[in-house]
């Protein structure tokens, strides 16, 4: 089903979008015109913590089991103070189960040296969850304050006050919004996803679950705020300032437009069991080949390679004389 936000006027003063439950405009700070006496409000949801990691997921009475899709730890049934945000779009699973496990089997079975012999044999698969994990998809034309150190015009000395106002435009950027997955495992996911196959409801496998937002809508926009900032800083180092090395890039950024939509983005998340220790994969939704995760470390290995390493350092010390 779609939970598509209705349509919300924009700012009366610059025209910026708004949402639904905006008291100011996030661009000029106006206050919103009050809701319309009788206006029909959110719900409150009823959501599954976990108890561990913390992740929030859709609450269904048809789990036969109080379990993490993330971790696998204990959960709780709770109802949350406010209304809960809504994924706007899903991007679709194209990757089956079959497939997931499979890509599980194959980082299993080329791990390097270090890996134990026979892994993907010996490893017993506990758990297959799909999921789809929230982030927020920005773009916002954003008006650049900078200063900078660089080796350009340095002269004699190693660097070069510089300063400057420029513009940015950014499209299409993702700020996650999970607690399940690590922010590096988003942010290596992210990158893979096919961005125009967004759809108005979610479409997987079957028991597919939905991490919630759970942030606020000022909390989102610091997020965003924040990952605006780090991208200024790199476009700036990128061809604005002169010079071929940087320190002390300082940036202030004002926006000057601001438009988010909720995704809902699909993973497996795996768990798996080595010789008693748990373990957990994700496997990209939509890329079987992206593949995030643990794995054991065979100890006799790691121990033949230092000894080995000092054996060598050991007979260099001999052959120059300094044991001698």
């Amino acid at each position: 089903m779609s939970t598509s936000v209705p349509a919300v006027a924009p700012c009366r003063r610059c025209a910026s979008a708004l949402e639904a439950d905006d008291l100011r405009c996030p661009i000029c700070g106006l206050t919103t015109p009050p809701k319309p006496h009788g206006a029909v409000e959110r719900e409150q949801a009823r959501v599954v913590r976990c108890e561990n990691c913390g992740a929030v997921m859709e609450y269904s009475a048809e789990a036969k089991a109080p379990r993490c899709d993330f971790c696998g730890s204990v959960t709780r049934v709770e109802t949350t103070a406010d209304p809960v945000e809504q994924a706007q779009g899903w991007l679709p699973f194209t990757v089956d189960p079959g497939a997931a496990r499979a890509a599980l089997m194959g980082f299993l079975g080329k791990g390097g040296f270090f890996r134990p012999s026979g892994l993907a044999e010996e490893a017993a698969v506990e758990s297959l969850s799909p999921v789809w994990w929230p982030a927020w998809s920005f773009r916002a034309g954003v008006d650049v304050s900078w200063t900078a150190d660089s080796d350009a015009g340095a002269n004699r000395s190693d660097w070069a006050p510089h300063a400057g106002r420029t513009r940015f435009d950014f499209d299409d950027i993702p700020v996650p919004a999970s607690r399940g997955l690590k922010v590096k495992e988003c942010e290596a996911l992210a990158h893979h996803y096919i961005r125009g196959s967004v759809e108005d409801s979610p479409r997987g496998p079957e028991g597919a679950h939905v991490e919630r937002f759970e942030a606020t809508r000022s909390g989102a926009r610091r997020s965003v705020l924040e990952a605006v900032e780090r991208l200024s800083r790199e476009r700036l180092q990128q061809g604005v300032i002169p010079g071929r090395r940087f320190r002390n890039v300082h940036v202030a950024v004002a926006l000057s437009s601001l438009h988010t939509t909720r995704l809902a983005l699909p993973a497996y998340v795996l768990a798996y069991r080595y010789k008693g220790k748990p373990y957990r994969v994700v496997v990209h939704g939509q890329d079987a080949g992206v593949v995030l995760g643990e794995a054991p470390v065979s100890g006799w290995r790691v121990a033949a390679v230092v000894a080995g390493v000092l054996v060598l350092v050991l007979g260099v010390l001999l052959a120059t004389g300094v044991l001698g």
